[in-house]
């Protein structure tokens, strides 16, 4: 049966986190050709690449606070795939830090937390933006985080830079239309391996304070952007919540 990315080539940033994993997974069962873009984790990136259905999939090293480099990752799926329709931004960094302990939040953290969450996003749809601009149906999902309305998550730098990226959303959406399509999906807490490494007591907590009373899973993640690439071809600059209703809370 067709799926319905069938023919289109999809670049995935990040690809090989929790959340990234499933998203490549997802897009690639959808009939995509995946790119997986990782950073360091190579032999993540080959194991992930091993478990995808048949397709024209590649995995490719680029650092999106490097512009070079992800202007080496353009050239190649130019040269590779030929086409690139859609544009996982789903690359980013934190570190736990207690919101009231700001002598904890050295410069560092901040510098490296914006540089790849919130720089990382305009490097990297600036150097994909012309294949974008040649596919009929280009789309850009920025991974986001209830932290941009909430702010509460692992550090206000982290907080920040998720406001910023609902932020650029809005403006890329505006600035990139009518080519280019741009939408936030924006998750709760979410079950990855990471998480399920936490202290039990703490996750049921997150659990019993979501509205449908679970965390989410990365899979549910993933068919939000989906959705937003296949099925909600008439909306862009909108921020899709994948969170149970935790702001509600």
């Amino acid at each position: 049966m067709a799926g319905p990315l069938d023919g289109r080539v999809a670049l995935v940033t990040g690809a090989t986190g929790g959340i990234g994993s499933a998203i490549t997974r997802t897009l690639a069962r959808a009939g995509a050709d995946v790119v997986i873009g990782f950073n360091r984790a190579k032999d993540a990136a080959g194991e992930l690449l091993s478990t995808l259905p048949a397709g024209r999939h590649i995995a490719a090293a680029a650092d999106v606070t490097d512009s070079a480099s992800l202007a080496g990752l353009a050239g190649r799926i130019e040269t590779d795939l030929g086409r690139l329709d859609i544009l996982v931004n789903c690359a980013g960094t934190t570190r736990f830090v207690p919101h009231a302990d700001l002598d904890a939040l050295d410069d560092a953290l901040i510098d490296r937390v914006m540089a790849v969450n919130v720089r990382g996003v305009i490097a990297a749809t600036r150097a994909m933006r012309p294949l974008l601009d040649r596919s009929d149906a280009a789309v850009i999902v920025n991974i986001s985080s209830i932290a941009a309305v909430t702010a509460m998550g692992s550090n206000i730098a982290y907080c920040a830079s998720k406001a910023a990226v609902d932020n650029l959303t809005k403006s890329l959406a505006r600035a990139l239309a009518p080519k280019i399509r741009v939408v936030s999906v924006s998750p709760g807490l979410v079950d990855t391996e990471f998480v399920k490494g936490l202290d039990q007591s703490w996750r049921d907590a997150q659990a019993r304070q979501t509205p449908l009373g679970r965390l989410g899973a990365p899979e549910e993640v993933a068919d939000a952007v989906l959705a937003a690439v296949a099925a909600l071809r008439f909306t862009t600059g909108a921020v899709i919540s994948v969170d149970g209703g935790r702001p509600l809370a």
